[in-house]
């Protein structure tokens, strides 16, 4: 099932990820003006428009014999589809940690198990506020399947060349991290130089009255 996945994301196969890319978007893109049950409705009357006449055709030649009894969809019915019971457990199992971990997380956040990471957390929703109020879910799932089709593909194409930017970016932020703790270290200093005088001064007038009295 991952090797699937992967063949899609990576355009192994043009015209089976072309069909799926394009597919989910507009079948995303038609959610905008029509309800969900509408779009699966119209998704399923399409397949069998095409599926139910070209069974038909097959059919008829059939019956006058022009055809060997061959069914046009049989390679697509001899596929076993089917999860072993090792695999549905498997899945099931995945799943349920899934599930598991993001309630023990959210529990963990909302009644505040570590503050900095509740605070976080706060910032994230607030931030999302924003977000809602400028685009809807429909334009987020729209906007992922587009990065999901072309970041990684992209990603391994140029990959040199983005290793190269991170090189340099990384170099940069070091630069400047070194420079913020040099200037960090002289303002600490400053203020040890300018009070050492001082020092000098208040003891030098009581070494004088000492003297004098002696």
């Amino acid at each position: 099932m991952a090797s699937k996945v992967l063949d899609l994301i990576y355009w192994r196969d043009v015209r089976t990820t072309g069909l799926v890319f394009t597919g989910l978007v507009v079948g995303f893109a038609c959610l905008f003006q029509l309800s969900a049950i509408s779009v699966l409705s119209n998704l399923g009357l399409g397949i069998l428009a095409f599926t139910l006449p070209v069974r038909l055709l097959y059919k008829v030649l059939e019956l006058v014999r022009l055809n060997n009894r061959v069914h046009p969809f049989q390679p697509y019915l001899d596929e076993d589809s089917s999860l072993t019971d090792e695999d549905t457990v498997r899945a099931v199992e995945h799943i349920v940690l899934l599930v598991a971990f993001a309630v023990s997380e959210l529990k963990r956040l909302f009644l505040v198990d570590s503050i900095v990471d509740s605070v976080k957390f706060l910032v994230l929703l607030y931030l999302l506020t924003y977000v809602g109020v400028q685009t809807n879910g429909l334009t987020l799932m729209i906007i992922g399947v587009i990065c999901v089709f072309s970041l990684p593909l992209s990603y391994k194409l140029q990959q040199e060349r983005i290793a190269t930017i991170y090189k340099a970016v990384k170099t940069i932020l070091k630069k400047i991290k070194n420079l913020f703790k040099t200037l960090s270290s002289l303002v600490k200093l400053a203020p040890e130089t300018a009070s050492s005088p001082a020092l000098t001064r208040t003891h030098t007038p009581k070494l004088k009255v000492r003297t004098k009295r002696e």
